[in-house]
């Protein structure tokens, strides 16, 4: 049973399944009270995460998220179920934690991660189409280090209890999110009241959207930077068939429920400055290649036991953090008294997204075997 359940997700109907899957849920937990547009946004959500821990003060941002929380404890799951749970580590792990920096940076100059740029599209944010550009893009110059002999070396087996510190923080940040301490007058916890971090679906389910697409995402591989890599690497579609269907279903959903509203501006928690929607998007790719996996990939690798992984993952949440310390994230386009304001990226962000993308050159060019 156990061999033709894993067959199956190994298969393209498997991957399909799971990519039609994630839009589906994604869609209705925009209904059921995520942002629109953000049923489902692992950077978006990180970065609540963050605000909600103190790591900024956006008052707008803080939440946090129990989809996170889901995909990590889902694809755990899956591991122990299907004995996939291997603790391993080691693989340079200050610049993974420094790719997730930067690969942060990126994500919040456009204002998404890879999928919430296809639910955008879903939802008929023609934005969404330069920062899937920019992924793209970004994607490919990642190939290109790849295939010039860039690697970040292997990651070692561990201890047990080593792979079982991210989903232990998944625990807690869980435990936090129900009972809602106050540590002091001032200090966290924090949840906004009013903007995105505001909205969210009930709590129960948005933790078991979480943990069914953890397990089908873990048992599928599936990856939105690995789509495109594996595409132009190896001309292979297989990822990329799971990532069109969820395309696919969420616009099908969002058509269904009337939540499509196509043009660039007014859009929700987006902005229309084209370029700086490209580049950062860019960034986010070539961070994302370098490091092996998208940042929900990098979730379901930190559940099945992965700490090099959780250290990506934890560098986009500081990530997080500083883009808003700093005044770095993209500012979102907005209606007052029926005049559209025009975001975009502050002149700080923009100097981020350069520096980003020259450090993360530096790391392809000097992280090349028989170079």
């Amino acid at each position: 049973m156990r061999t033709r359940i894993t067959l199956f997700f190994a298969s393209r109907p498997g991957i399909i399944l799971a990519g039609a899957v994630i839009g589906i849920l994604a869609a209705l937990l925009q209904k059921a009270g995520n942002p629109p547009n953000m049923g489902i946004c692992v950077a978006c959500f990180e970065r609540d995460i963050a605000g909600a821990l103190g790591l900024h003060r956006a008052a707008f941002v803080q939440y946090i998220r129990p989809e996170i929380i889901g995909f990590v404890l889902g694809s755990l799951i899956a591991a122990l179920l299907f004995r996939e749970f291997k603790a391993r580590a080691g693989s340079a792990p200050i610049v993974r934690f420094v790719l997730g920096i930067l690969a942060m940076i990126g994500a919040l100059a456009f204002l998404g991660c890879p999928w919430r740029a296809l639910l955008r599209l879903a939802g008929g944010d023609l934005n969404a189409i330069t920062g899937l550009a920019g992924l793209s893009a970004g994607i490919f110059i990642g190939v290109l280090f790849l295939k010039s002999g860039y690697t970040l070396g292997k990651s070692n087996k561990t201890y047990p209890s080593a792979g079982w510190i991210m989903p232990v923080i998944m625990m807690i940040l869980f435990l936090l999110l129900v009972f809602r301490p106050k540590f002091g007058e001032a200090g966290a916890l924090f949840f906004s009241e009013k903007g995105p971090g505001s909205m969210h679906a009930p709590v129960f389910l948005s933790l078991l959207a979480g943990l069914f697409i953890g397990f089908l995402a873990q048992r599928t591989r599936f990856c939105t930077m690995g789509s495109l890599r594996d595409v132009m690497l190896m001309k292979d579609f297989h990822l990329a068939s799971g990532v069109a269907a969820l395309l696919i279903a969420a616009s099908i959903v969002n058509f269904t429920l009337g939540a499509v509203r196509f043009g660039f501006s007014p859009q929700p928690v987006a902005h229309g400055a084209h370029l700086w929607n490209f580049l950062g998007m860019a960034l986010a790719g070539l961070a994302f290649t370098l490091a092996g996996g998208c940042p929900g990939r990098q979730l379901f690798l930190a559940g099945e036991g992965d700490g090099d992984a959780a250290i990506f993952a934890l560098g986009m949440v500081v990530g997080a953090g500083i883009s808003h310390n700093f005044n770095l994230a993209g500012k979102p386009d907005g209606v007052v008294a029926g005049v559209v304001n025009a975001g975009g990226l502050p002149v700080e962000g923009m100097i981020a997204v350069a520096a980003g993308l020259a450090i993360c050159a530096a790391i392809g060019f000097s992280m090349r075997e028989n170079v």
